[in-house]
């Protein structure tokens, strides 16, 4: 099937803080660390754009590995859809900016869970096209929809940037993909939009419905039953169980429900806000910098976006 050759995340310059936060908002600190669990976290600021951060990962990932870009078949380029400039392809600027010429270049919008679909996608071309690799980019900018003026917005407060690239091959992976599991559940479609103001994209929820988090914990355990399922394996062969950093105590909850221990899963939240899709890569590459990972290991990667999806893909750790 193919998987990841490799991978790179990287971070912007610039933080937000929980006492800007609580200024602009009004609501107490303590109700805000409540929700990002740490002071302060990297997001894009005024000068940075999430497609260059993107570039620079996908340009270290390529060096790293001799790939010329007249051997990257195609170029996708995942998150919410809010680019860094309207009615624009951030795939082919960052192909454009690497040399890549040759490449079919395309979005994926699918939200924090963008860039494993993407991944999806990639594997897919991968199979039809016969190309060598594939270019996978997350490039969310998360934090410059978020509302601090706004009270109600403050589930969203630990909203941040990590733009990353993937490169996806067919030999020599770092990870082999194995399958996985994704499913939309559309009652939930309405529960997010974003409104225009004052030339920006902010995001709003839309009315008080209960059940979000029941929702996550019925559909997360129900795809990594499908994904198992598909293997022929169970959870105790499951190695590592990694997730979007969302929500710490919806993270703890899932564990316990599905009976996997604390250090089997990696915790984030006292450094890092939610990185949208980029937060799986970054506890995946936690991992691998703190040698915890073994030939062999099966690791879940568990991601969700507005709509709501859910989504678990299963990888093998190969070695580097």
């Amino acid at each position: 099937m193919g998987g990841i050759v490799d991978f790179e995340v990287r971070f912007p310059a610039s933080r937000v803080d929980a006492h800007h936060m609580h200024t602009e908002s009004g609501v107490p600190i303590n109700d805000i660390l409540a929700i990002t669990h740490t002071e302060d976290f990297p997001v894009l600021g005024d000068h940075e754009q999430a497609w260059e951060l993107a570039a620079e990962a996908a340009r270290a990932v390529l060096e790293r590995n001799a790939v010329p870009p007249e051997e990257v078949s195609h170029v996708i380029y995942a998150g919410s859809g809010e680019w860094d400039q309207p009615f624009w392809s951030p795939a082919a600027r960052v192909a454009l900016e690497l040399d890549i010429s040759r490449a079919h270049c395309f979005e994926v919008t699918n939200f924090c869970n963008g860039g494993m679909a993407a991944v999806r996608a990639g594997l897919n071309e991968l199979a039809v096209s016969g190309g060598p690799y594939v270019l996978v980019l997350v490039g969310d900018r998360l934090s410059q929809l978020v509302d601090y003026q706004d009270p109600d917005s403050k589930a969203l407060f630990n909203f941040g940037d990590a733009p990353s690239a993937l490169l996806l091959g067919r030999g020599d992976c770092a990870f082999e993909v194995l399958t996985s599991s994704m499913r939309t559940d559309p009652s939930w479609a309405d529960y997010y939009s974003g409104d225009v103001e004052d030339d920006r994209i902010l995001m709003r929820r839309r009315g008080r419905r209960t059940g979000l988090a029941d929702a996550y914990l019925e559909n997360f355990p129900a795809r990594v039953g499908d994904v198992l399922s598909t293997l022929g394996r169970d959870l105790s062969d499951v190695a590592y169980l990694l997730i979007n950093q969302g929500d710490k105590g919806m993270h703890e909850r899932l564990l316990k429900h599905l009976g996997i221990p604390e250090r089997k899963s990696v915790f984030n939240y006292d450094r890092l806000g939610h990185m949208g899709g980029s937060d799986p890569l970054i506890a995946l590459r936690g991992l691998m910098d703190d040698k915890r990972l073994e030939q062999g290991d099966l690791v879940l990667l568990a991601s969700s976006g507005m709509g709501f999806t859910w989504a678990v893909t299963a990888v093998e750790y190969r070695g580097l």
